[in-house]
């Protein structure tokens, strides 16, 4: 019989914001599931999932909202933000424009949530990459956040940027 786990001790919301097809759902997906799913189906709204994470000294329950990234959609993501204790800023390392654009998503998401620590995402890392490394770790600095890359098709940097997610959200808690 297998023991029972203890039952988390807390619970966060963590938003993952940035471009429309910048790899937001996909990284939410290969982190609940373990899955890879292509898919073009564009997020409407928002979308959410929940998964329990083991810290070691402590389990917690994330509650993941994907929030669309079509300007389209700008009018209700405010209310979709509140209540965040961290932000994933993702962008394609493909695609210049949507590391250009994540300035415009701090100052959407500050105008909601003034304090919230942010974490900076090159997603990807499988393709061809058109954007430096550095221009993103330069942004990530300025606005006091760290920097990691992820692909969703391989898995890689996946869990690690949500354990950094998670452990920015403890840091909020804490304050």
């Amino acid at each position: 019989m297998e023991a029972e786990q203890p039952k988390p001790s807390r619970t966060f919301k963590v938003t993952i914001a940035g471009d429309g097809n910048v790899g937001k759902t996909s990284l939410v997906r290969r982190y609940c599931t373990g899955m890879f799913q292509a898919s073009r189906v564009l997020t409407i709204g928002v979308d959410f999932q929940t998964k329990v994470v083991d810290l070691g000294d402590e389990r917690v329950k994330l509650t993941i909202w994907d929030v669309a990234g079509q300007d389209r959609f700008s009018v209700m993501r405010g209310s979709f933000y509140r209540g965040s204790s961290a932000v994933a800023l993702v962008y394609d390392i493909t695609v210049r424009e949507s590391l250009d654009n994540l300035s415009k998503w701090v100052a959407e998401i500050r105008a909601s949530l003034p304090q919230v620590p942010f974490i900076v995402v090159g997603n990807k890392i499988d393709l061809k990459r058109m954007v430096d490394p550095a221009q993103a770790q330069t942004f990530a600095a300025a606005i006091g956040a760290p920097y990691t890359e992820t692909s969703c098709l391989t898995g890689e940097g996946v869990e690690e940027m949500f354990r950094t997610l998670v452990l920015r959200a403890l840091e909020t808690a804490r304050v």
